[in-house]
Formats: structure tokens, sequence, C-alpha cells
């Protein structure tokens, strides 16, 4: 059965799938974004990006990763994440945020926002399908890595919705490798008991610490081309 779906503004076609439904998905508000856009503008003017680079998007715990390039030396990392976003903000932003960079690669970590928001896992998955496909469209040849959506103590009750929007985006991503990678990013944060480790989110219980971001730096760094 074709059903389409449209998200944020794109169609999306899907075959034979029981999960392919409308997504509730929130107006946009992309004056919210104004201060960001400047300061990525002021940023490009005052130190040109690297040509073709590894573009990191999304929401803020791409934005808070302040020490990205030290963390992956001899790779030409950008990072473009913009605190709050969700997908519906990934997908319009990307022409201006993404395809406007001519990146080499795009990691993406997005989903974590959209649930807190009142999202469901499909919809979260939906939204990849969308950002995907605008990949397919406007960057066909550049390969598209997704962080796994991060377990917080602040937002454990959320987290089995996580797990399985990561569980949907892993099996689609298991059956298209040439083009797409996943990362477990999560799991590491976890301790033996199964709950997030204390020492890797700052104290709103949400964002991660250095030693967090050390945990990424090993994930993610092993997968980056240069």
């Amino acid at each position: 059965m074709r059903r389409v779906v449209i998200i944020g503004g794109f169609w999306l076609t899907t075959l034979g799938a029981s999960w392919a439904q409308s997504a509730a998905v929130p107006p946009l508000n992309p004056a919210q974004w104004t201060d960001e856009l400047r300061a990525f503008a002021r940023q490009d003017s005052l130190t040109p990006p690297p040509a073709r680079p590894i573009l990191f998007y999304g929401s803020s715990s791409v934005r808070k990763w302040t020490t990205l390039r030290e963390d992956l030396p001899g790779r030409p990392a950008l990072n473009r994440g913009f605190g709050g976003s969700r997908f519906p903000d990934a997908l319009h932003f990307f022409d201006k945020l993404v395809v406007a960079y001519n990146p080499r690669q795009v990691v993406l970590y997005e989903g974590d926002n959209d649930i807190n928001a009142g999202a469901t896992p499909q919809e979260v998955f939906q939204s990849f399908l969308a950002f995907e496909q605008l990949m397919q469209q406007k960057l066909p040849k550049v390969p598209l890595t997704f962080l796994a959506i991060k377990p917080s103590p602040s937002r454990w009750a959320l987290y089995p919705q996580m797990q399985e929007a990561n569980r949907l985006i892993r099996e689609y991503v298991a059956a298209h490798p040439k083009r797409l990678r996943y990362l477990d990013t999560a799991t590491p944060l976890l301790g033996p008991n199964g709950r997030p480790q204390p020492q890797f989110y700052e104290s709103d219980s949400l964002h991660l610490t250095p030693a967090g971001y050390a945990v990424w730096k090993q994930v993610v760094g092993k997968v980056l081309k240069k």
C-alpha cells in the first residue's frame, strides 16, 4: 500500500509501512533562530569555514560540543547545531545550514527535543526519512550519519520512546548502508545499572559534560572522513 506523509512541509512517500501516518508537527517559528543564524554568518565572515567540511547539525547536544574541532584533529569539522531545535527546524534550515556549506559528510543529532515536545517515535522516524530524502535530492553523494538519541536523567521517563525511535532509524539505516550510518552514542552513556552515569551530564541533567563528549568523541571519531 502506498501512502504519502507530510513532515514539516515535505512530501514523503512510503510503501507498505503500517506506521506511515500524518505526523503532528508543530508550526515552525523561524524567527526564534535569528540570533543564532546571525552568529553563524558572523563566524563565517571572521573565520571562513573549511572547504567541504564534516558538518555537525542538530540541537543543543551538537551546539554545546564546543571542543569539536580539538576533539577531531585532522578533520574539517564544522559545528552548525542550534539549541532547542527539532526535526522540523532542521528541515526548514536545510538549505541555509547544510547545503550552503557543500559538506563531504553530515552528522545529525535530532529527535531528543521532538520526543520531549510530544512527538511519537514513529513521527521522529518519519522526520528522519524526510531529512534523508532531502539529502538524496540535494546532496546525493554525501553520506549521512545519525547520532542515537541519548539517555538523559531529566528525560529518563521518555527514554523508552527514544529507544524506539533509535530502533526504527537503526533498522532503516542497516538496510541502506551505502549512504547511511547509525552511531550508538546512547548506550556508552549508561552505567552498569542501565541508568545514565551522572558524571556525563551537566547540572541540568540534560546536556553533556566534557566527560560525556569524550565518550562521543570515541564513538564518532572512528567513522569520520578526513
